[in-house]
């Protein structure tokens, strides 16, 4: 099958949706041919759904992982998979969008809404962006500093420098950009496939910990670290990202083309994320293994768990491992954050800046607080940073997941593909349920800092 990219107007299914389309240098760029037996569709889909899996292991979920692990052993293996389960309906409702509208979530909700809950949403999603940003500048600044001995403020400072480096792989076509995010999601994989086979998890009590107990809600304590793994898991940037990014595929722009898109994208979607699932539950259960029942078991900061992992599971390449996969993780979420912010922008504002201009504003929104915070508190204030920035990340997610779950469920702008009434009800209590957990891991976070 050839990979060359398409020009949209000569795909003989393409409709030129209203006004410009989302990521338009490489909109319906990768052909996909409608004969082609099932697997090679299967390949032409895959790549979407790496990129947006990426901001499910990202330096900002890891935190919780190692906590939830060390403290309360395999328990909340069961919330990691709920999360994940949520995450799937909602990415698959996100590039039922793109596909079906031809317009991503935020040109969506200007096409809905008035002008001032536009901007509204807008400065929200810009702060959530920063905040996931920020995330990535301190993941990488401590990986450095971990693996190099490189001063976080520094690590910090050097963060700038992959504006040119994401400019390159832009320039280069987007199958190139999907290659290096999957390769560097296989390289945590193996990292953290390594640090399994380290640390020896015991089977049945692993394998029990993916069923729900009723203590996780009873125990205030386990309640807390459980919301938390929820509140940082699902990405609302990942929502505009997804439901621009499956339009980069050339299908036809046609009922049937459709239906087949959002088959494979969802295949795509789901099997990443599961993916997904494994880096997320393997940080959990490598902390369980190695620090839960020992005096360790109060382990909850990235620097800590490095520390520790090489002594206590008596394997020398244990720590080094792990900080190689988090700086993997921090670099890969800069490369779809860059994506983000560019598709947040034209979507909501419809103006386009400079791609070099626009990734500088964003890292310069997240050097700036990391470096001032790492002048004046040091190691120990990055990490309460890294906590905040996955605070706002959870104020804004509802902002985003309540418009998506509408539009798909509008029969006007869905026609045949609408939400059926199970999925309506089905994502509206995952919604009612995000709410709820993220503005009760909001209140909660407050007080503990009064």
């Amino acid at each position: 099958m050839s990979m060359e990219p398409l020009k949209p107007e000569e795909h003989p299914g393409w409709r030129r949706p209203r006004g410009a389309p989302s990521l338009r240098e490489v909109f319906s760029s990768i052909h996909v041919s409608p004969k082609a037996v099932w697997w090679r569709k299967i390949l032409a889909f895959a790549g979407p759904g790496l990129m947006v899996a990426v901001g499910y292991m990202d330096p900002g979920n890891w935190a919780t992982d190692l906590a939830g692990g060390a403290k309360f052993g395999y328990t909340l293996l069961s919330v990691v998979l709920i999360s994940n389960l949520m995450a799937i309906l909602l990415q698959h409702l996100s590039l039922k969008l793109g596909i079906v509208t031809g317009r991503d979530l935020a040109q969506a909700c200007r096409d809905h809404y008035s002008k001032p809950v536009v901007y509204f949403l807008w400065i929200l999603c810009e702060l959530a962006i920063a905040a996931c940003d920020l995330a990535e500048v301190i993941g990488s600044a401590i990986a450095l500093n971990l693996l190099f001995g490189i001063p976080i403020l520094f690590g910090v400072l050097l963060t700038a420098a992959d504006v040119m480096i994401v400019l390159l792989l832009q320039n280069k076509g987007f199958r190139i950009l999907e290659a290096i995010v999957g390769g560097l999601i296989f390289m945590i994989g193996g990292c953290f496939a390594y640090e399994l086979a380290a640390s020896q998890p015991d089977i049945g009590p692993m394998l029990n910990g993916l069923f729900p107990r009723s203590e996780i809600i009873f125990n205030p304590e386990m309640l807390y670290i459980a919301i938390g793994i929820l509140g940082a898991t699902v990405m609302p940037h990942n929502l505009y990202l997804h439901s621009s990014i499956v339009q980069t595929r050339a299908f036809e722009r046609n009922d049937k083309g459709k239906k087949m898109a959002i088959k494979y994208a969802t295949i795509d979607s789901t099997g990443a994320l599961f993916f997904a699932f494994f880096i997320n539950a393997a940080i959990l259960i490598v902390s369980a293994a190695a620090f839960h029942g020992t005096e360790h078991q109060n382990v909850a900061d990235i620097n800590d768990a490095y520390k520790l992992l090489s002594p206590v599971l008596g394997i020398p390449l244990a720590s080094t491992v792990f900080a190689i996969a988090l700086l993997a993780s921090g670099q890969n979420s800069t490369l779809t954050g860059t994506l983000a912010g560019q598709i947040v922008m034209e979507g909501f504002l419809d103006i386009r800046l400079r791609p070099w201009i626009r990734r500088l504003l964003t890292r310069m929104i997240a050097i700036i607080p990391a470096v001032l915070v790492t002048l004046f508190y040091g190691e120990k204030g990055v990490g309460d940073l890294l906590i905040f920035s996955q605070v706002i990340l959870s104020l804004q997610l509802s902002f985003a997941v309540i418009p998506l779950v509408m539009f798909t469920s509008d029969k006007i702008k869905m026609g045949s593909f609408v939400n059926s009434q199970a999925l309506i009800i089905l994502a509206w209590i995952v919604s009612g349920i995000i709410l709820i957990l993220n503005l009760y891991l909001l209140f909660q976070t407050i007080i503990s800092w009064l």
